[in-house]
């Protein structure tokens, strides 16, 4: 039996999420991007996780490649690219970048201006450049998640009738459904990386767990970005099963000031992935244990 092809021209958020959708599905899917690399605001060990999954899958990356031109076909389409290829394909998606539902708004007459992607400026407080107009979600840009953009909608609605408010924008969860998910909150390696901040990295694979086994994922993977100097959680990466929930027991630690010392002594249910805090917190606390060892 022949299978389906798809070609996806995007490896942003949404290409990479329809792409492994299709993928799991068995269409043959083929992945088209102008940038070296994907999802670059992610860890970049978990899109390596992600996209070794994907190829598995027998999707191809074509980076760093432009699309000239796409043609309709009796038998589908064909898709040629700057360098010369051609791929053929049942289908084409389009997937490079959303825009901003902003051109039937008239903002000119309410003295406001979008860019050419469709997005307002806002400031901290999600006011637009009219000091009585506010601006949340996709139109103001990244992360345009639904999650985010509620949350900035109440919280554009307490500043606009100076009610008290508080904002965790440095703890709002990205959460990408690609199969299987990413999830992540805090800070990334690179982050802490360009802002010397010492850490250290606890690291727990799925394949390590009871629930893991159970449910399949051999490829899961959870990691721990752990501060060196008060051992508080900075940032909290989860690649696999159910790691758009598993996310926010990070972020609840980290939102609430705790440390890894938490993790280390307190129980989870067994059998859960869950367990995989357990795992990687008694992973980092040995390699600090080890360094504190060796300078002291």
């Amino acid at each position: 039996m022949r299978r389906g092809s798809l070609v996806v021209v995007g490896a942003g958020v949404i290409g990479i999420e329809y792409a492994s959708m299709f993928a799991a599905l068995g269409t043959r899917v083929t992945v088209v991007e102008k940038r070296p690399r994907m999802l670059d605001f992610c860890d970049p060990e978990v899109v390596e996780s992600l996209k070794f999954h994907l190829r598995d899958q027998a999707v191809t990356f074509r980076f760093g490649e432009e699309v000239e031109k796409v043609e309709i076909t009796s038998k589908g389409t064909v898709t040629s690219l700057a360098s010369g290829k051609r791929i053929a394909g049942d289908m084409v998606m389009y997937s490079a970048g959303r825009q901003g539902v902003t051109d039937e708004l008239d903002l000119e007459k309410a003295g406001l201006a979008a860019d050419g992607r469709g997005r307002i400026s806002v400031d901290e407080r999600y006011r637009t450049s009219v000091p009585h107009i506010f601006a949340v979600g996709d139109v103001i840009g990244f992360p345009a998640l639904a999650a985010t953009s509620m949350d900035q909608g109440r919280i554009a609605a307490c500043h606009a009738f100076d009610e008290p408010v508080r904002e965790l924008q440095e703890l709002q969860p990205i959460g990408i459904y690609t199969v299987p998910e990413i999830s992540y909150c805090g800070k990334t390696e690179a982050e802490l990386t360009g802002s010397a901040v010492p850490y250290e990295v606890g690291m727990s694979r799925y394949r390590e767990l009871a629930r893991g086994a159970i449910v399949g994922d051999s490829y899961g993977m959870l990691k721990l970005l752990v501060s060196t100097t008060d051992r508080t959680l900075l940032g909290v990466h989860v690649f696999g099963t159910n790691a758009t929930d598993l996310v926010h027991i990070g972020q609840a630690i980290m939102g609430c000031g705790g440390t890894v010392d938490y993790l280390v002594d307190t129980v989870l249910n067994y059998p859960t992935l869950s367990e995989a805090y357990k795992v990687a917190a008694l992973d980092v606390t040995n390699k600090i244990r080890e360094l504190e060892a060796f300078v002291g």
